[in-house]
């Protein structure tokens, strides 16, 4: 508690209005956004490095980002750091009665939907909009969001059983892509392009596979591979964007072979 108390005080300084730092005296809730989901970012990227060094130092950059919106809200005079800790806090002993209740529930299927249950009931108390989609940030990554419109849409049976009907309409997206290229039409084709990744995304659902870091891994392994091409056409003394295509493709079988 010393170094998080330490770290509030520091915060304090940076926005003194007379003493502080000009940049962080400029910033609002708005404008830290953007930093927060940086942060967030890097905090998953340290993990799947495993660098746990690493982890310690981005997950202390992502405190920082509470700590500042704490600042914030105190200035205002509408919360502080022991407001939101309070808040997860109530939250966390009301979502697990199977620890800090009567309840003696354990079987984790039952659990999981009993949590779910819970955060239902809390939406339809503190808000009109009582749909099951309720309550799902727009600002999510789009693949993220995606997800979790799917699962809470299958709480209710809007759900295939069985892999069949995804693959088929995975298939029935890609031709009514295919259908739209040869069409013309960009605003129809962004469309068709959307419903294939929702589709894609929800194949990763039933599959159990987490699509936003498949894709991460993806990422990391094309940029790997592609500087390894890099590398192998350089140390040859040639340039890479004389290579053309056939000689490309050859070196990257060539480093995937190596792996």
């Amino acid at each position: 508690m010393k170094e998080l108390e330490r770290l509030v005080g520091i915060m304090s300084r940076l926005r003194d209005p007379q003493n502080g730092c000009p940049w962080d005296l400029a910033q609002n809730f708005q404008t830290i956004v953007p930093h927060t989901l940086e942060e967030a970012y890097e905090v998953a990227d340290a993990i799947e490095g495993g660098d746990r060094e690493a982890i310690k130092n981005e997950v202390g950059d992502l405190l920082f980002q509470v700590v500042f919106y704490a600042q914030l809200g105190k200035e205002e005079g509408a919360f502080d750091l022991n407001d939101i800790a309070r808040a997860i806090s109530d939250k966390l002993v009301h979502r697990h009665p199977h620890v800090f209740g009567e309840s003696e529930e354990s079987d984790p299927e039952r659990l999981k939907a009993n949590w779910e249950a819970i955060k239902a009931a809390e939406r339809a108390h503190k808000d009109a909009d009582v749909s099951v989609l309720a309550d799902l940030p727009l600002a999510l990554p789009a693949l993220i969001r995606a997800i979790k419109l799917q699962k809470r849409a299958a709480r209710v049976g809007f759900d295939w059983d069985e892999l069949t009907p995804v693959f088929d309409k995975i298939h029935e997206e890609i031709d009514e892509v295919k259908a739209e290229v040869a069409g013309g039409d960009a605003a129809r084709l962004e469309d068709e392009m959307g419903d294939l990744l929702f589709a894609v995304s929800n194949l990763a659902r039933h599959l159990d596979v987490d699509p936003e870091a498949a894709l991460r891994r993806a990422n990391h392994k094309f940029e790997r591979r592609f500087r390894a091409i890099e590398k192998r056409v350089s140390d040859a003394g040639e340039v890479l964007a004389e290579q053309g295509l056939d000689k490309l493709e050859a070196h990257w079988q060539a480093v995937k072979e190596d792996e």
